[in-house]
């Protein structure tokens, strides 16, 4: 991982909009979580784990509002880690673990955390994996403590207004594209791999995920609030809805 990314704000910046073109109400999930955070906390400060923390987006933003928060970041891809490393120094602990292993846990430097939170990050992985790390993070909580997911999750009783809801975002972002206002996701990791500080690691990234990540799917909410509920945790619901995506939460 390189030791330091000279323009890692602007990095930071360039991610955040490449993002909001495919969730332009992403703020919303984030304020909405850390809220949560905010009502279950009971150590001060609170010990939170942000998980596939990517480039550190939810953990910048959780020390926005918990200045003196306890943070671990994983995450597995090396170019966002580097980017996550060189935002927040010292202010968190950064993990490299592959979730798709159950042993994951085992890189993690504490247990009993106040929150897990994620966002779109866990639609990657298949069906039974998932349901296998709702359990693992439960017990990564404190009773009390609370995970919440945020990710692409369509409302199956409104299966027609949820395929007009994505055609619309469809041609919104389109038009984006088009008029240069933001980059793609693929024309964001093309500048990243001409970029001489993150250009080794992006090559490490696509000998990772030679394919990109090989799962994508979309389950309704119903399906995460029946694992979560089956993973053992007490209260499960759903948190924050935009259009077809979700936060579920889960307490142990």
């Amino acid at each position: 991982m390189s030791p330091y990314i000279t323009d890692a704000a602007a990095w930071q910046e360039s991610w955040d909009r490449q993002q909001e073109a495919y969730l332009p109400d992403r703020e919303h999930r984030f304020t909405a979580m850390l809220d949560a955070v905010e009502a279950v906390r009971e150590t001060a400060p609170p010990r939170l784990l942000d998980l596939a923390g990517g480039t550190g987006t939810i953990s910048l933003r959780a020390l926005r509002r918990f200045p003196d928060a306890e943070l671990t970041l994983v995450d597995l891809d090396p170019a966002l880690l580097a980017l996550a490393t060189a935002s927040l120094g010292d202010r968190a602990t950064i993990v490299t673990a592959d979730l798709t292993r159950p042993d994951w846990v085992d890189a993690l430097p504490h247990r009993g955390y106040d929150a897990v939170l994620t966002a779109t990050a866990l639609h990657w992985l298949p069906a039974d994996r998932l349901t296998g790390l709702y359990t693992e993070l439960r017990e990564l909580l404190r009773p009390g403590g609370l995970l919440v997911n945020a990710d692409h999750m369509p409302d199956d009783t409104l299966p027609e207004l949820t395929k007009r809801l994505l055609a619309k975002a469809e041609a919104r972002r389109a038009a984006r594209y088009a008029a240069g206002a933001v980059p793609s996701w693929a024309q964001w990791w093309e500048h990243a791999a001409q970029d001489p500080e993150l250009r080794s690691l992006v090559e490490r990234r696509h000998a990772i995920y030679p394919t990109g990540h090989s799962q994508e799917w979309s389950p309704p909410v119903s399906w995460h609030l029946g694992a979560l509920s089956e993973a053992g945790f007490t209260e499960v619901g759903t948190l924050w809805r935009g259009g077809a995506d979700a936060a579920v939460v889960a307490v142990r």
